[in-house]
Order: C-alpha cells, then sequence, then structure tokens
C-alpha cells in the first residue's frame, strides 16, 4: 500500500505504473530486464549483509520478474529464439532459488550474466 512507503517510493512506484501502462510489449520487456537487474543487485547486497528475509523477498521479486518475461514468450510463433529464452529462463529460476537457500551471493553471478546478455540483445533490437 502506498501509505506504508515513504513519499518518495510512493511517487517512484507511481511513475513506474504510468510508465507501465503507457509501455507497448517490447518497452515492457525493456523495463522487466531493467528491473531484474536492480532487484538482482539488491538480492545479492541483503545476502552479503546477512539480511535473509529481505534476500528472501528480493529473490521472490526475481523470480516473480523471470516468470514474467517468461509469460510473456511466444512458444507457438517464437521459433527457436523463443525456445531459448524459456530455456534461459527456467535456468535463471532454477539458479535463484539455489541462490536463496544456499544464501551465497556469488551463485547470482551466472543469473546476472544471463540476463545482461539478453538485455544487451533486446537493445540491439531497437
Amino acid at each position: 500500500m502506498l501509505h506504508d512507503q515513504d513519499p518518495f517510493n510512493a511517487y517512484k512506484q507511481t511513475s513506474l505504473n504510468a510508465r507501465a501502462a503507457a509501455a507497448n510489449q517490447h518497452e515492457m520487456v525493456r523495463m522487466l530486464l531493467d528491473g531484474l537487474m536492480d532487484e538482482l543487485a539488491r538480492s545479492q547486497g541483503h545476502i552479503d549483509a546477512k539480511q535473509y528475509e529481505k534476500k528472501g523477498n528480493s529473490i521472490q521479486r526475481c523470480i516473480n520478474i523471470v516468470h514474467g518475461l517468461d509469460s510473456m514468450l511466444d512458444l507457438e510463433n517464437g521459433g527457436e529464439v523463443a525456445q531459448n529464452l524459456h530455456q534461459l529462463y527456467d535456468y535463471c529460476s532454477r539458479q535463484l532459488m539455489s541462490t536463496s537457500m544456499k544464501n551465497d551471493s556469488q551463485m547470482l553471478d551466472p543469473v546476472v550474466k544471463v540476463i545482461s546478455d539478453v538485455r544487451e540483445g533486446w537493445q540491439n533490437l531497437n
């Protein structure tokens, strides 16, 4: 709820909601990838700081974003690219769960690499 947040976070969330509402599918994927990269960095920080409750919430947000990206794939018409992305997103989800169980921030490195590569490829499409 917005009243539970400080005013800056409330503004930030409102701004993000407005951008998402106006975004086309390409912009939405870009926003999700950017948000995922930000959340991965937060997850890493929470693990390193031994803030395990915050880590759990952050990792769950990462998994939710990855599932959101995966759900946007057109597996019937997207060909090999969609299938490859589906496999990468599945790998990222499994790696995120393992990272959360082991509380090892270095286990996030391959996820960061995969998502960085996907993000770079996505940006080159536009």
